[in-house]
Parts: C-alpha cells; sequence; structure tokens
C-alpha cells in the first residue's frame, strides 16, 4: 500500500490564502533606494532638458564634446551633446540600481566620487585649456 501526499490547498478552504483580484502587494524602500531613484529621475530629467531648445539657450552652438559649446541649460549650466548623454546614462544607472540597497548605496557611493573628482578636474583646468574636454563652467563649479 503507498502512501499518498496530501498536497496543500489553495483557494478559500486551502492552507494558502486567496488574494482578492484588488489586492495590491507593495514593497517598502529603504531610504538609499529612495534617494538613488530621486537621484536617477533627476539626472534624467536633466539630460533630456538638455536637448530641449528653449530650456537650453543658444541651442544651436551646442558642440559634441568641448569647452567651446556655449549652450546654455536653463541660461546657467554650460552643457554639449556628451554631457547630455552623460547625464542621461546616469540618470538611467540610477532608475535600473535603485532596485536594491546594495545596488543603490553602490550607485550613490561611486557616482559621488566620480562628481567629487569631476569637481576637482573643474577647479584646477582652465575654462579654456585645451585640456577640458567637460564643459564646465562657474555654474558647474
Amino acid at each position: 500500500m503507498a502512501l499518498r501526499r496530501a498536497s496543500p490547498k489553495f483557494g478559500s478552504q486551502g492552507l494558502l490564502p486567496r488574494r482578492s483580484t484588488t489586492e495590491r502587494t507593495t514593497s517598502t524602500r529603504s531610504p538609499v533606494q529612495i534617494v538613488a531613484l530621486i537621484y536617477g529621475v533627476v539626472f534624467l530629467l536633466v539630460g533630456i532638458a538638455g536637448f530641449i531648445p528653449g530650456i537650453t539657450t543658444n541651442y544651436e552652438t551646442m558642440q559634441f564634446a568641448g569647452h567651446h559649446s556655449e549652450a546654455m541649460l536653463m541660461g546657467v549650466f554650460q552643457v554639449s551633446i556628451l554631457h547630455n548623454i552623460v547625464h542621461l546614462l546616469y540618470g538611467i544607472a540610477g532608475l535600473a540600481l535603485a532596485r536594491t540597497g546594495t545596488m543603490a548605496r553602490h550607485y550613490l557611493l561611486w557616482g559621488g566620487i566620480v562628481y567629487l573628482l569631476l569637481w576637482l578636474y573643474g577647479l584646477f583646468i582652465g575654462h579654456e585649456s585645451p585640456a577640458n574636454f567637460v564643459p564646465l563652467n562657474d555654474a558647474d563649479n
């Protein structure tokens, strides 16, 4: 005589509760995930705005890279096509890496290190120097 194993029953009379079709499951995000998500959204919006004439003044003078671009995001921040693409990619990375706390922490840490290095670069490299491949002005520093 073979023993039959009882399989768990699903539904209103079984072992597992039945979920209502209107019941939503929510996941709680940690503060570091929320901050990474916010940074991702902001950088994505800034990257998009850099390609919109009107939000970016002197749009017709925008260069691919370098400090010769006279395009100014909101009339304040000097931008180039490469600069905008970097903002877009950093924003997309923020949205993707905000999915877990560890990835969000690494995104914020390494992003902060890169921006610290760019800030130092902007302080020590002259704005008209050939070494200035990033369109940086005083507003960026």
